[in-house]
């Protein structure tokens, strides 16, 4: 069992957020996210026009004595997330116009570093009954890192493909939790701030990969565990009220992660920074050799200034092969083939072979028989390899 600390990860704790914390060792979390209670000074009760009570956030563990009181608790649990929050993690915190920016306030006194503000927009916001107010139809989630100088995890691609190859937005348009997923016990909500999965899908899917650990300090009906769980990240939550973590654990049974194959950023998958030369340094391409198109039609002559001759056409990969399509750029890595053991193999996959062998310092090669080259004058000028 994997464990961070003395905790076992992939579990829900009852206990008071902050002491649980200080038993997380530094640097140890990818990803955080907090909800904590809002202090939203409620006095009381709230009721339609009908008269019918609202079920509003009037819970104990919402209530603060005072402003000075509630920035104390703050900085304490954001003092104890920082410390746990690894260099290359990030951190998400919502609120509500009551606490957001108090929250803020602190964060960027004790070192965080803001990455974006997200707007987190209800299309079905409850109605403000009392009609003195404007509807009260967003939240706000902060998304920060460590520090300055900290890096962190973004799947900038994944989300443009989300959100139709559009660049995502920092408003994201989610519903409010209702219906059967809105978590119920004896017919009645179990939490007041149940946040959509939904939005724990997208904060986790974008900021963090496989396997990484997500800590929720304020775990309440336990979406975060819940989405984690089902995202294949490890998790570890916390809440100081016993009949939460038993909400959180029961929905946690419930879910069945997602094959780990279908998880992985393919779209988010660099190619290797190699240019077509230092194949011809290295080797993988003689001098003199000809390369070819997918359906051996073409055969292009490699020359010793990596350029390539056909038929009187003379230039890199890239502006043989557009001009050959009759096109102002073409990518030579996916049109060119280079003939290796009477079949063509792309000369895409070479770079991929170079990068491993040599930029990650790494034995394995696309031909593992023979994964040695003599790196010699007479092979860089001749194109003698020993493939």
């Amino acid at each position: 069992m994997d464990k961070i600390g003395t905790f076992e990860l992939n579990n829900i704790y009852q206990g008071d957020s902050i002491k649980l914390l200080k038993k997380i060792p530094d640097n140890s979390v990818d990803l955080i996210f907090a909800d904590p209670p809002y202090n939203l000074q409620l006095n009381g009760d709230l009721h339609r026009p009908d008269q019918s009570k609202v079920d509003a956030v009037n819970d104990k563990w919402d209530k603060f004595d005072s402003f000075e009181d509630y920035d104390n608790f703050t900085k304490e649990w954001l003092v104890e997330c920082r410390r746990v929050l690894k260099n290359t993690g990030s951190f998400w915190v919502i609120g509500t116009y009551h606490n957001i920016f108090r929250v803020g306030k602190v964060m960027q006194d004790i070192g965080f570093w803001m990455l974006n503000d997200v707007v987190w927009v209800k299309p079905n916001p409850m109605p403000n009954f009392k009609g003195t107010r404007f509807n009260n139809a967003h939240e706000t989630l902060i998304w920060a890192k460590k520090s300055e100088q900290a890096s962190y995890t973004f799947h900038y691609h994944s989300l443009k493909a989300m959100n139709d190859d559009l660049q995502m937005r920092s408003d994201w348009w989610i519903p409010i939790c209702q219906g059967e997923e809105r978590i119920k016990v004896n017919g009645q909500k179990a939490h007041s701030t149940q946040k959509p999965a939904e939005l724990l899908y997208r904060i986790i899917l974008s900021t963090s990969n496989l396997n990484d650990i997500v800590l929720d300090p304020f775990s309440g009906s336990g979406t975060t565990a819940a989405v984690a769980k089902r995202l294949g990240r490890k998790y570890i939550a916390f809440d100081r009220e016993e009949f939460y973590v038993q909400v959180g654990k029961d929905r946690l049974e419930k879910i069945k992660p997602i094959e780990k194959d279908l998880l992985e950023y393919r779209i988010e998958t660099k190619k290797p920074k190699v240019p077509f030369g230092s194949l011809i340094e290295k080797g993988y391409v003689k001098i003199g050799e000809y390369l070819f198109s997918k359906d051996n039609k073409i055969q292009a002559q490699v020359q010793a200034d990596s350029t390539l001759y056909y038929n009187g056409i003379v230039g890199s990969i890239h502006k043989v092969s557009a001009s050959l399509l009759n096109r102002e750029t073409n990518n030579g890595w996916a049109f060119w083939y280079i003939n290796r053991d009477n079949a063509l193999i792309s000369i895409d996959e070479l770079r991929y072979d170079y990068e491993h062998k040599y930029l990650n310092d790494k034995t394995n090669s696309l031909f593992p028989q023979n994964n040695i080259i003599n790196h010699n004058e007479n092979n860089l000028m001749y194109g003698t390899t020993n493939r």
